[in-house]
């Protein structure tokens, strides 16, 4: 059963099922532009690790106070009154363990030189939040706009906050932004809503060779189908995270037209 969206599942932004789309996208993305890219290129699937706390929140308690009263003599002849000191007691608190985090993320390199020529991103969440993952993406994202690779970068998400691109000035559900190593600080965005569909992107490589579109729309289709998603996502509760009113106006219309809601 194909989805019932025209563009991006909301649906599959879910944090339980974020992950497994998120990987399913990389593996997409590279079994397509492999055999376009041939013989010339070829494309890597890496890794960034970083080790980050759970949820960036610092997890220390506070141990309770607890004020026991014992009883108190006096002594009626020199009125001495016992001082009662309070009982600490001990709360159990859990600690912040550093987790060790691993986001993929694609690499087009030159068969010969090994040089890389173009990264492709799948934001994620931790990206796009305040803390490690999203610190790690960003030395990363510099590294890349400071040299002569260029850089696509796929956000999916509609929570968080979204990557920085000046003269954008518009407020949309999702983006793909294309950055030429050859035409910055100048890029191409492409910013998307949910009820569009998922625009093709070319993938920049050098300027003299031809560039294979990238259909992400056809591709994360596939996905939904392959991955049978439609069992497991129940169209009559609200997505996680929530849509905007707009949204869930048009989300809820189009869900009851389907019979799925």
């Amino acid at each position: 059963m194909p989805s019932p969206f025209p563009g991006m599942n909301p649906y599959l932004e879910h944090p339980n099922l974020w992950t497994g789309i998120h990987g399913r996208i990389i593996v997409a993305i590279a079994d397509f532009l492999s055999p376009q890219l041939r013989p010339k290129y070829f494309i890597a699937i890496e890794e960034r690790v970083y080790q980050t706390n759970d949820d960036n929140r610092l997890l220390l308690g506070i141990p309770d106070v607890v004020v026991k009263r014992a009883s108190t003599e006096i002594n009626p002849q020199n009125y001495n009154v016992t001082i009662v000191a309070p009982v600490i007691s001990p709360k159990a608190v859990t600690v912040p363990l550093p987790t060790t985090v691993k986001e993929r993320y694609l690499e087009v390199r030159n068969v010969e030189t090994k040089e890389v020529v173009t990264v492709i991103e799948i934001i994620s969440p931790k990206n796009k939040r305040t803390g490690e993952g999203r610190n790690a993406y960003e030395n990363k994202r510099q590294r890349v706009l400071g040299s002569a690779t260029n850089l696509v970068e796929i956000d999916l998400l509609r929570a968080g906050e979204p990557m920085l691109v000046f003269d954008d000035g518009t407020q949309n559900d999702y983006r793909i932004l294309i950055s030429r190593g050859d035409s910055r600080p100048q890029a191409d965005l492409y910013a998307f809503n949910l009820q569009d569909i998922i625009p093709s992107f070319p993938l920049p490589l050098k300027t003299e060779d031809n560039e294979p579109v990238v259909q992400l729309q056809n591709l994360l289709d596939g996905i939904y189908d392959r991955g049978s998603y439609d069992l497991v996502i129940d169209y009559s509760q609200e997505p996680v995270p929530s849509l905007s009113e707009t949204n869930a106006v048009w989300a809820d219309t189009l869900l009851r037209e389907k019979n799925l809601k």
